[in-house]
């Protein structure tokens, strides 16, 4: 208990020192010089946007299983738990810099060979001060950023190993960005194409810059069910009401799919704890949408979230070769009680992808179904954009 906190009572931390406790039992021994496996991961800020901090995760040794397990497809494949992943997350050291998102220099030039590559590479730091241990940048976005301090100098131990897709498309400097996450994503994850967009590696030679890891990761997912549903728009419709089902770390999705034409909902819907009043709880809701012709604005509510509920779901269609009027419904309980990046949200829904679909006679009977089985207020789901629409909008085959 932290004796200055309102909200953390005897035999039970707050959230906030929940997270705090898991890194101080893991914070790595203070170094100015060290050598790590990086995962390989980099980290490019928004803050002083076009001068802003870039950076690379390492352990301080080679005891660590960090480079198999660095992203949130690696930790849902594995089961892992939160304390697991702030454990995990605890034993590293951002070493960052101040660097403009155009230009070159050594430690931008180290960034941009780790990014090339998803196998683990050893790298030798040398730190101008000693990091700041249980420090945290955490974010619904990305991964929890931990242990700080200015870099003076880094390199590479080994050389990286880059696949023969990589190294052409990151050489072609007259395809655009957009074509080449096209070709990428036939051969390498998520989290890799992300690292080479933000590392500014992809697109035409004088448009290359860095782009923020948060901006990157939204980037890629949008981009990729962009190219989907150009092909999925024209699939014939399901033909029956489903519902898919999954949970990752107190994140719980359901995803409604019905018969019609593309559209697309994700709804959102939390606890929380009152600053104000100890104990006491409220529940929060935030919604985006889109219909057939797809979205003109960021989707502001729900934010990277709902690009990365919206890549499964076009992955999933698109494999079905079939469209539908979708809604993606997530609770966000208090199990999830540190928030770990938008990459839980998209393994939680391939998670929701991958059950057994269940399927209903009609769109009342799965409602009913869906709230009788929600963990949270169910009376969010009478909100939906989808489901007030739903058979109103008249189709040219309707006349006929």
């Amino acid at each position: 208990m932290h004796q200055s906190c309102p909200n953390c009572k005897p035999g039970k931390l707050c959230p906030k020192h929940k997270i705090l406790n898991q890194f101080y039992k893991v914070a790595p021994k203070v170094k100015l010089h060290f050598s790590g496996p990086s995962p390989p991961e980099i980290f490019v800020g928004r803050i002083g946007y076009p001068n802003i901090n870039i950076g690379i995760l390492a352990p301080t040794d080679y005891n660590t299983k960090h480079d198999k397990l660095s992203s949130a497809e690696d930790w849902s494949k594995n089961n892992l738990g939160i304390a697991n992943v702030l454990r995990l997350r605890g034993q590293l050291i951002y070493g960052k810099t101040l660097s403009n998102i155009k230009g070159e220099n050594k430690i931008k030039s180290v960034v941009k060979e780790l990014a090339l590559t998803s196998k683990k590479v050893s790298t030798e730091f040398f730190l101008k001060k000693q990091p700041i241990l249980g420090d945290i940048s955490s974010s619904s976005i990305f991964r929890p950023m931990t242990n700080p301090a200015p870099i003076e100098k880094v390199q590479l131990e080994e050389n990286t190993k880059v696949l023969k897709k990589v190294d052409y498309l990151v050489n072609d400097t007259d395809c655009l960005a957009t074509i080449a996450l096209r070709e990428l994503s036939k051969e390498i994850r998520v989290d890799h194409m992300q690292k080479l967009l933000s590392a500014g590696m992809l697109g035409r030679g004088k448009a290359r810059k860095m782009v923020p890891t948060r901006w990157s990761i939204t980037a890629v997912d949008d981009t990729l069910s962009k190219q989907m549903l150009e092909k999925i728009r024209y699939y014939q419709e399901f033909d029956s009401v489903q519902l898919l089902e999954g949970n990752y770390l107190g994140n719980y999705i359901r995803i409604l799919i019905l018969p019609g034409q593309f559209s697309f909902e994700g709804i959102e819907v939390w606890e929380d704890v009152e600053e104000e009043g100890p104990g006491e709880h409220f529940t929060t809701f935030a919604q985006d949408y889109e219909g057939f012709n797809g979205r003109k604005k960021y989707a502001s509510n729900i934010t990277g979230g709902y690009y990365a509920m919206r890549l499964p779901v076009c992955e999933h269609l698109e494999e079905k070769k079939k469209q539908g009027t979708v809604l993606v419904f997530r609770e966000i309980t208090k199990e999830y009680y540190a928030p770990l990046g938008v990459g839980v949200v998209r393994e939680a829904t391939r998670r929701a992808i991958k059950s057994e679909a269940k399927t209903f006679e009609n769109i009342n009977s799965a409602i009913s179904y869906m709230k009788k089985n929600m963990k949270l207020s169910h009376d969010y789901l009478d909100k939906s954009w989808v489901l007030e629409n739903y058979g109103k909008q008249k189709r040219l085959l309707d006349f006929f």
